[in-house]
């Protein structure tokens, strides 16, 4: 990863790590670790995402180059905004909006599964996330609840997708073969280390709507030797009978159509977004 990345400064630029005043941790990865933090002369709020640059391999520096890039030129309701980016000490900082109200990850533990029409309207706002990462040939490699972050009020709950730090441009009629993601969420093909498209998106929109429904992943598994065996030995969706006696035939046909094991007929995007689920919107 090398400073000239779109938007990214050196510390002596501009703005540095002592510029905010860290308020808490709020996540850590192999990578990263991600705090609230308060900006020193403006009393902003916002998320500063810490990335150390020794301990990312050539692929996941292309990753976090891709991920500043899109996010500096895309400003979207439903898509987490970069406020700023610079490197500092052997590390790349990125300074977030701050979500108040925690991941959707939190939200289903919380609530359990949802009600229709807020699966749907949770759809609707991804959806209109995945329009931009569409346009932009970007795909995201990772999308779970976890990546999901919420902000607004409880009756009125923006989503908006977060953590690109996998995500990488893929031009229609090319395919990636780097096998990335959460195995709950990962679709088959990745899992099966074949070359994959922007359909593995597609999978994990169907995990994630499946769980909405039915307040958990479809196919279980602590390892991605065990989510496949799962996803293979399945001969239809596990829902629980009492709540699939209660869903509307197009919330079980979007489900099935997007968690079809073969990504050739599994939905596009366009397929996804017109599909008879949306109709009200």
């Amino acid at each position: 990863m090398e400073p000239e990345s779109k938007g990214l400064k050196t510390a002596e630029d501009g703005e540095g790590e002592g510029d905010y005043i860290v308020i808490s941790e709020v996540g850590r990865g192999s990578f990263s670790t991600v705090s609230k933090a308060v900006h020193r002369q403006s009393g902003q709020v916002v998320a500063l995402k810490q990335v150390h640059l020794s301990r990312l391999n050539r692929h996941l520096k292309n990753c976090l180059d891709c991920e500043i890039n899109f996010l500096s030129s895309v400003n979207h309701p439903n898509i987490i905004r970069l406020l700023n980016s610079f490197q500092d000490e052997g590390c790349v900082f990125m300074v977030l909006e701050f979500c108040d109200e925690g991941n959707l990850a939190a939200y289903i533990r919380r609530h359990g599964r949802v009600e229709e029409h807020i699966a749907k309207r949770f759809m609707q706002q991804l959806g209109a996330a995945l329009e931009i990462l569409h346009s932009h040939h970007i795909i995201h490699r990772d999308l779970k609840p976890e990546n999901i972050l919420l902000s607004g009020t409880q009756d009125d709950v923006v989503l908006k997708v977060a953590d690109f730090g996998l995500s990488r441009s893929l031009h229609p009629g090319d395919y990636a073969e780097t096998v990335c993601g959460s195995p709950l969420y990962m679709a088959p093909e990745v899992l099966q280390f074949e070359r994959y498209d922007g359909k593995v998106d597609m999978w994990s929109v169907g995990v994630i709507l499946f769980e909405l429904l039915n307040g958990r992943p479809p196919f279980p598994g602590r390892t991605n030797v065990q989510v496949l065996k799962t996803i293979k030995s399945s001969t239809y969706l596990p829902f629980d009978q009492v709540i699939l006696s209660r869903l509307h035939p197009d919330s079980v046909d979007m489900c099935s159509k997007l968690l079809s094991r073969n990504p050739v007929k599994r939905l596009s995007f366009s397929e996804f977004y017109s599909h008879r689920f949306f109709q009200g919107f």
